[in-house]
């Protein structure tokens, strides 16, 4: 991911069903200035693994990880139209071959199935459940917690 990636990366996250769907979003989200701000600190920060997800060339989303409170997160966003392709568990698949830090955290809205799926089919586990602000909902909803450890060794 580059700066020259974040117009693109904003017009794609800059989708209200898209956002309902995450549901933990930031206040400023809709704000290109502020996003690309943002962007620009993750970009230069290189503790964060931030990739962009390409298809044919193009870029469809965004995936990545970083530590928050002591453990490792993955994140991902795929365009709203290519929902439900395999794009976002293929992704995440080659992120994991990446980023070998284990435990490996994510969290998603509990009503979105589509993540859930994404992080069942890579070998994450629920493993908690709490309930959060979501601000692109303006409210508190359930939000899962699902966990990656190393696969068992063969003994």
């Amino acid at each position: 991911m580059t700066e020259a990636d974040l117009d693109v990366l904003f017009d794609i996250q800059d989708d209200d069903i898209a956002q309902h769907m995450a549901a933990f979003t930031s206040s400023d989200s809709g704000e290109r200035d502020s996003y690309v701000a943002k962007w620009r600190k993750i970009l230069a920060n290189d503790e964060i693994t931030k990739k962009v997800i390409l298809v044919n060339g193009e870029i469809v989303g965004s995936i990545g990880s970083y530590v928050i409170e002591g453990e490792t997160e993955v994140t991902y966003w795929i365009r709203r139209d290519l929902w439900g392709r395999g794009i976002a568990s293929a992704a995440l698949a080659e992120l994991l071959r990446e980023v070998t830090v284990r435990p490996l955290f994510a969290r998603a809205a509990a009503d979105n199935a589509g993540s859930e799926r994404v992080l069942l089919r890579n070998g994450f586990t629920r493993v908690g459940e709490e309930t959060s602000y979501a601000e692109a909902r303006a409210t508190e909803i359930a939000e899962y917690i699902y966990r990656l450890d190393d696969p068992p060794t063969a003994g």
